[in-house]
């Protein structure tokens, strides 16, 4: 090996290779996707991925007689190769769990993935996934509410929810923002939300879009008879300032809030989603700035580390993409972190993605949320795909109608009806598709319309993150 790598690689290799250890049920273990650099020896570089997202450093030191390094370092305990890839290996790795904080993601994420993505030795470095402990998850809040008990609030049973984010982005008043909304609402959805990207701007700031939301909201209520909600953006500068539009938003009689939560950070969306349990109140979770960190296969943070992370730290809805839609995400991937965020138990699975069994005990599951370039005619595939306990939402698939939101949010009622009754049939709905559509639009002109607005529009391009399966 070239000397430029004997420093704070070599000496890793007796301490942190230790391939006969066998872990330990309270171990937290991730599994990393590695690349080195050339020259590199792999179990070097795992070795050194291990201690540096430990106890390690580049040199001995003699503070490391004052501790039992025995006790807290990290493990490279086995390698693989990557299915396809010649340069790439799996590093399996068993960190004890007293190495973090109790019920913190924050210090979990901090410790693998803090420092170590910029050693020199590494070419790439992905965090492919992690088992979480049931020890660590019985610290953390995890959602505040939960799949059973959101539908209990809002009333609604046997079928996705449906929602719409309101468009366009950016620009409208305050009372613009709720005309849309109350729109979106009468014509047949459940939820509506604001974009990750609201906040608070000149041209719209939060307390008005709160106050006229509100008032979309209650009006919808009496006219259609059905509980409704908003997703009420509470994202902001500072957690003083964000608790300050949570407490506002309680005030009205809101029943649901938002949060970006990777742009936000850990930190404030676990306090936010302590609060919201405490207060009573459902928690929408947007993913804003993930792709930043998820999609390249070899160097980053795969989504389903970040929803289960989510899990954790805490909400009621989370948005996963659509596999059908403009977003990134093929099936399998997907249904490999759907299952993360709604089960009790995941046992690992290649072809989903997932490197360990994964038990989350008691811990209540979290509505995945699809969101991106969807409309009618994506309908059954979604119904298929993320089954009931989902959140269904079409943004220009609702305002693109030719007669407005209202219509095109009955389109999308309609559509959803028509798919979960087939479904409930016994009919396989993503072959017999069309004929469910375009029965059910007999008797909806707006279905009939947003099918023929919608029938040339795809999103057909190759996915960028595939599985790693020969």
């Amino acid at each position: 090996m070239s000397k430029k790598y004997d420093a704070g690689v070599k000496e890793y290799r007796d301490t942190y290779w230790t391939p006969d250890y066998i872990p330990l049920d309270t171990d937290l273990l991730a599994c990393f996707k590695v690349t080195g650099q050339e020259g590199v020896p792999k179990e070097e570089v795992a070795a050194a991925v291990a201690a540096e997202s430990s106890t390690g450093t580049w040199s001995t030191v003699w503070s490391e007689l004052l501790t039992d390094l025995e006790f807290y370092k990290g493990r490279c305990y086995r390698i693989e190769d990557v299915p396809g890839d010649k340069e790439s290996f799996y590093a399996f790795i068993a960190y004890p769990l007293d190495l973090f904080e109790e019920g913190s993601i924050t210090n979990v994420l901090t410790s693998l993935v803090g420092n170590v993505f910029g050693f020199k030795a590494l070419r790439h470095l992905r965090l492919e996934d992690i088992r979480f402990p049931m020890a660590f998850i019985k610290t953390c809040p995890g959602p505040p509410n939960g799949i059973c008990v959101e539908r209990d609030r809002m009333n609604k049973y046997g079928r996705p929810l449906l929602g719409c984010t309101i468009k366009p982005k950016l620009g409208l008043s305050g009372k613009n923002y709720g005309r849309v909304v109350y729109e979106c609402l009468r014509g047949g959805l459940d939820f509506t939300k604001d974009d990750e990207n609201i906040n608070s701007q000149p041209f719209q700031r939060w307390q008005n879009r709160f106050e006229f939301v509100a008032e979309a909201v209650q009006l919808s209520q009496e006219e259609t008879g059905e509980k409704k909600g908003h997703y009420l953006n509470c994202t902001a500068a500072t957690p003083e300032e964000m608790y300050e539009r949570a407490e506002f938003a309680k005030e009205l009689g809101q029943p649901i809030i938002m949060h970006d939560y990777i742009t936000g950070g850990f930190t404030a969306n676990t306090g936010l989603s302590k609060w919201c349990r405490k207060n009573g109140m459902l928690l929408h979770i947007h993913r804003a700035m993930h792709a930043v960190i998820d999609r390249h296969p070899k160097h980053g943070i795969h989504f389903r580390v970040l929803a289960k992370c989510l899990r954790l730290s805490g909400g009621d809805q989370l948005h996963t993409g659509t596999v059908v839609g403009k977003l990134e995400g093929d099936r399998q991937t997907t249904l490999g972190f759907i299952d993360q965020l709604r089960e009790s138990f995941v046992p690992e699975d290649r072809s989903r993605g997932n490197f360990f069994d994964q038990d989350w005990g008691s811990m209540p599951g979290v509505f995945a949320v699809a969101s991106g370039g969807i409309h009618v005619w994506h309908m059954p595939a979604l119904v298929a795909i993320f089954g009931d306990d989902s959140v269904l939402q079409f943004g220009g698939g609702t305002h693109g109608h030719p007669w407005g939101s209202a219509a095109g949010a009955a389109a999308n009622r309609v559509a959803l009806e028509a798919c979960v009754k087939a479904r409930n049939a016994g009919r396989e709905i993503e072959k017999e598709s069309r004929d469910i559509l375009l029965e059910a639009a007999k008797h909806s002109p707006e279905l009939a319309i947003a099918l023929e607005t919608w029938k040339e529009i795809k999103f057909e391009f190759d996915t960028v993150d595939k599985l790693d399966v020969n």
